[in-house]
């Protein structure tokens, strides 16, 4: 008996079996592979941080060896200057060693120079004594007083002009209008007073014994200090002058400075001096009588100190001593030429003078 033809069917249970496996198979594999090909991997900050860093280093590390190398050329050039330096001193050290070999022994010098300071020391003690015993007065104070002053102290008939302006009592205008109402004996303890008595002092002590001497003051007037005018003073006379030095120390610097007055006494004498100092701190600031003025100008002061020397006898050397004064700087070119002009002297002294 013939079996009946089975029906063959294109989908049947096995079919779909295996084509569910190869499709889970398929897509078993894709979740498997990486199928992200294209992608790139992402870079560690922490590795990319820590590249920069040692970039950073490397390069300041180059610049630390460019800098060292150059400190090293330095080095090595202060070196050789410092080697050539070295030689030339000890160059220097040889030659002044090969000097002093041949100078002879410090010793012997030392020596020999003291001798010779005993021997200038016995000379000027001997010059002192010769001195003292022709010193008509003897100036104690202190300090070396032997100064190299250039003034001329001889003459038979010496006259000595005293300025007791109020000008006297400082260098500077404000204190002298100050000072000139203050007492009398503030007045007469004012430093630059003090220092014109003892320059007149020490004139007094260098004049010769053989000679003759007198001391004016003058301010608007002028006349002796012991009120004997016109009368020559011995200067053998030691109690004199005492006596003269003194009455200077009473007198209290006030009024205005009338040179032409001053001048004009000289005709108090019979027989007129032959040498004359005058101490002084500037041009004088009124003629024979006060201005009419409480103020007077620089141009008018030269002017009445031309006058005041036009009555100065032209054969007597005038020996000028200036303290200068404030505001008066035409008063030491002035000066000098008035004792230029008449062979005398002109000096500016110190303020520990003399």
């Amino acid at each position: 008996m013939r079996l009946p033809k089975r029906k063959i069917t294109t989908f049947s249970l096995s079919f779909l079996d295996i084509m569910a496996c190869g499709f889970g198979a398929v897509t078993l594999l894709f979740l498997i592979l990486k199928h992200d090909a294209t992608a790139v991997e992402t870079a560690d900050p922490y590795l990319v941080a820590e590249t920069n860093l040692l970039a950073e280093e490397v390069q300041i590390g180059e610049a630390e060896l460019v800098t060292l190398k150059n400190s090293l050329a330095d080095l090595e050039k202060t070196f050789l200057d410092a080697q050539g330096l070295s030689k030339r001193v000890l160059n220097q050290t040889q030659e002044v060693r090969r000097e002093l070999s041949a100078q002879p022994d410090p010793a012997q010098e030392v020596e020999l120079l003291r001798k010779q300071v005993e021997e200038l020391k016995e000379e000027t003690a001997k010059l002192q004594d010769q001195g003292n015993d022709e010193d008509v007065r003897h100036f104690i104070g202190e300090g070396e007083r032997q100064y190299l002053t250039g003034l001329k102290l001889g003459g038979r008939r010496i006259m000595i002009l005293v300025d007791t302006s109020a000008s006297m009592l400082s260098d500077s205008i404000v204190n002298v209008i100050r000072r000139r109402n203050m007492s009398d004996a503030v007045k007469r303890n004012a430093e630059k007073w003090r220092r014109a008595i003892r320059t007149t002092e020490w004139l007094v002590a260098q004049l010769p014994k053989e000679s003759r001497y007198q001391i004016y003051t003058f301010n608007t007037v002028a006349g002796a200090v012991n009120g004997d005018d016109g009368i020559w003073r011995d200067t053998a006379d030691g109690a004199g002058i005492n006596q003269t030095i003194k009455a200077l120390g009473s007198v209290v610097p006030a009024g205005g400075t009338s040179l032409i007055n001053a001048f004009r006494a000289i005709g108090d004498f019979k027989n007129p001096p032959d040498n004359l100092f005058l101490i002084t701190d500037g041009l004088p600031t009124q003629g024979q009588k006060p201005p009419s003025g409480s103020t007077i100008s620089g141009r008018e002061r030269v002017k009445l100190f031309s006058k005041a020397v036009g009555e100065l006898p032209r054969s007597i050397p005038v020996n000028v001593l200036l303290f200068p004064m404030e505001g008066d700087p035409v008063a030491a070119a002035s000066f000098w030429q008035l004792a230029l002009s008449s062979k005398g002297s002109f000096m500016s002294p110190s303020r520990d003078w003399p």
